[in-house]
């Protein structure tokens, strides 16, 4: 899967695309994926909710991966 950055944003942060891309449902719940160590950011797990993807990263969540671009 592939999530495009908007027009003159640099990031997205970690629990926002969680939520954008519908593998959460809520902050809450965004923020509860993360805190289980279930998301890998470029190959590493990612514990900062709030951390800064930016276009290259790859995210892999529960089976999927997800290219910011």
């Amino acid at each position: 899967m592939e999530f495009q950055l908007r027009k003159g944003s640099d990031y997205i942060e970690l629990i926002g695309l969680l939520k954008v891309c519908n593998i959460a449902s809520s902050g809450g719940q965004a923020q509860q994926i993360v805190v289980d160590k279930k998301v890998m950011v470029n190959g590493n797990i990612e514990l900062r909710k709030r951390a800064k993807l930016r276009s290259g990263d790859k995210v892999e969540i529960l089976g999927q991966i997800i290219e910011v671009k």
